[in-house]
């Protein structure tokens, strides 16, 4: 079904696998629009209730690919490029399902931009993050401009922006880029596990969470309020809270309950 991407279920987690490993998995026109079909075609599934997204041949993705930006011949067609881009993006950002990623080697350019999509990043020990846009005399994109300063704060951001510079897996981690550091090659079975346990949470009050958090930077606390308030109605209603007052009140364990974190990678 598609030539750029491997996609399988197990076990109610969709494993997506960007599969262009020569070009260390560059995101090219094909990539994007089989991307874009694989993600409406996640949030379509009532099987999936939690997603990985990986890469194949040690990397993770070393950002657009620039073979094809040296078709960008005018300002005009620079800008619907990227204007082709924002439905992908979006449908990352609004997934209403746990969304993990798994980061082996380089994730630099659109590839950062991509991991930082996620609800949870997995890191191996031999990751290397990189906004490096400008490197190559271009402003960050595919949504990096939205999400760094949000994960990191303005000022980090402008930092990694600006500089360019590559961050290892144990900086990104400190800096709160990532969620877990783990063993190199390690970090896709991590992403499943975490994968399989977000699969066990309510998927209608994380989908009402993730949609408040992401409004919240441009929110004010009555607008937040009232999200709170609404979302919270829907969330008490559901399947899912029922059956979780029955198993608190049965003293029976929750079905959402996080694992310690992988331990520290290993070094030389």
């Amino acid at each position: 079904m598609y030539t750029t991407l491997e996609l399988g279920v197990a076990d109610g987690v969709a494993t997506l696998v960007l599969n262009r490993p020569r070009q260390r998995n560059a995101i090219d026109m094909a990539m994007r629009q089989e991307l874009l079909q694989a993600v409406h075609q996640m949030a379509r599934d009532p099987q999936v209730q939690a997603v990985v997204l990986t890469g194949a041949g040690g990397h993770f993705c070393a950002g657009g690919d620039v073979k094809s930006m040296g078709q960008v011949a005018s300002a005009d067609k620079g800008r619907q490029r990227m204007l082709d881009l924002q439905p992908l993006v979006l449908a990352l950002l609004q997934l209403d399902k746990p969304l993990v990623v798994a980061v082996e080697g380089v994730a630099l350019g659109a590839g950062f931009g991509l991991a930082l999509t996620a609800d949870f990043i997995v890191a191996g020990g031999d990751a290397r993050f990189c906004c490096s846009f400008a490197r190559v005399g271009l402003v960050p994109d595919f949504a990096t401009a939205f999400t760094l300063p949000r994960i990191l704060g303005l000022q980090r951001a402008k930092a990694l922006v600006f500089s360019a510079r590559e961050l290892a897996a144990t900086e990104a981690l400190q800096q709160g880029l990532v969620t877990e550091v783990c063993d190199s090659g390690a970090a896709l079975q991590r992403a499943r596990e975490l994968a399989l346990l977000l699969a066990n949470g309510s998927p209608t009050a994380f989908s009402l969470a993730k949609r408040m958090l992401l409004a919240s930077f441009q929110s004010d606390v009555g607008t937040m309020l009232g999200m709170e308030a609404d979302a919270q109605g829907i969330a008490y209603t559901s399947d899912y809270h029922t059956e979780a007052v029955q198993r608190f009140f049965a003293k029976e364990a929750p079905r959402l309950s996080w694992p310690p974190p992988a331990s520290e990678p290993k070094t030389a």
